[in-house]
């Protein structure tokens, strides 16, 4: 059984679906494969990811391969109802409605873990978290994560000894990490941005908290769309490398004074908070691109306001101070709420590799110890020569005399 708002809509979110899946030819690959060798038959498979188009795409994959796949979401906001309704009518469990109160979020949840899954994939570690606290009885043979939030987690649990099971970091994979969260935040955060307030992002100050990858990605679109760009960055290399790549780069206060559209990126709690609502300018923008809905810190800012009102789609302003604060997406992904998130074609390695890392998993769990992993690098070569030949790109072959000179230690200087 499914709880989704309207089976109704499944027509629609079958286009919506192929559609992505046109600009999915390396999973789709995988796809066939799994079809016919079936490397998970009979296995149970919980998931609780974004419900979009993209996802869709990676349960039927996992469905193609013989598993029995449960999905809820990862979000509230980034919920597909229509996504939602065809994977219910393709078989897959799915517990997930657009917009759900908290309460029901974590209903769906754990209608996934009811399902008994041999095998967990998480977008923040949500399932991962449930299983070693309320779900603890539950045996399961390992999961995988998408995000850095939640790798950062995951990590801390190995560190503590209180992970229970082993878990891919699919985020740590280059082919997830270096494009996904680069190129696929980048472009849809800015777009999360222009759809709720079609501002003119060119000439505007823009203050991107955070210069990771998904940082890098959001400065570099800002950047290239015409915005004077500021990064704040705790981190003394990556600091020196915005500054290098151009950008400003200030303190956290510092920079909210000047700021016409701030996007936080950072993974943490409170990036923005009241030392910075109290200098910011009149109108200025803020956008969470991070994971969790905590990077802004919305209790302050709406305890200091003296009026909160939905002013548009996506949009709440917050009276402080005697001027206007406009909040995106209600501090949630900006990118999955107030947009479509992330290009399919870029989701196409990300989701390559969670497909992947299940059948790493499943011939694999009997030896690993309860740590977090990454992807043998032979993977992630394999997706990216597979996806590099599908654009039209092509690898350089090394002769057999560059190879013995690149493995030789006796040559030198001549």
């Amino acid at each position: 059984m499914s709880t989704i708002k309207d089976s109704k809509l499944a027509s629609v979110g079958k286009d919506e679906v192929n559609w992505a899946q046109r600009q999915m030819q390396v999973l789709e690959d995988i796809k066939l494969d799994f079809e016919k060798r079936k490397p998970l038959d009979g296995l149970n498979i919980g998931a609780c990811m974004h419900v979009t188009k993209e996802t869709a795409n990676l349960m039927l994959t996992l469905q193609s391969a013989g598993a029995n796949v449960a999905l809820c979401a990862s979000n509230p906001l980034s919920t597909k109802d229509s996504v939602a309704a065809y994977l219910a009518d393709s078989g897959v469990a799915v517990h997930a409605i657009h917009g759900v109160s908290n309460e029901d979020f974590f209903k769906h949840l754990n209608s996934v873990l009811d399902t008994k899954p041999d095998i967990t994939m998480d977008d923040g570690a949500d399932l991962v978290s449930l299983l070693h606290t309320d779900r603890a009885d539950l045996p399961v043979m390992g999961s995988m994560e998408e995000t850095t939030t939640g790798v950062i987690r995951l990590k801390s649990m190995e560190k503590n000894n209180k992970l229970r099971f082993p878990v891919v970091a699919v985020n740590d994979s280059d082919t997830k990490h270096l494009f996904d969260n680069r190129f696929g935040t980048g472009q849809s955060a800015m777009d999360g941005v222009v759809r709720a307030t079609d501002l003119l992002i060119a000439g505007l100050n823009v203050v991107v908290i955070g210069f990771g990858d998904c940082g890098k990605g959001v400065a570099e679109r800002a950047y290239g769309m015409g915005a004077k760009v500021t990064v704040v960055e705790p981190n003394s290399v990556r600091a020196l490398e915005a500054l290098m790549h151009g950008y400003e780069v200030k303190s956290s206060v510092n920079a909210a004074k000047i700021a016409d559209v701030i996007v936080s990126v950072t993974g943490n709690m409170h990036a923005l908070d009241k030392q910075h609502f109290d200098v910011m300018k009149d109108g200025v923008a803020l956008a969470n691109a991070g994971h969790f809905d905590v990077e802004i810190n919305l209790k302050a800012l709406k305890e200091y306001s003296s009026s909160v009102e939905r002013v548009r789609d996506h949009v709440d302003s917050y009276k402080y101070n005697d001027k206007e604060i406009l909040v995106l997406a209600e501090g949630r992904l900006v990118n999955l709420a107030a947009a479509t998130g992330h290009p399919a074609s870029v989701m196409d390695m990300s989701f390559a590799n969670q497909a992947l890392a299940a059948e790493w998993i499943k011939d694999n769990y009997k030896t690993l110890e309860p740590k977090v992993y990454t992807l043998p690098k032979e993977v992630d070569l394999k997706i990216a020569a597979t996806k590099l030949g599908l654009m039209g790109g092509e690898l350089e072959v090394l002769t057999e005399e560059q190879i013995k000179y690149l493995d030789s230690w006796e040559h030198g200087t001549s």
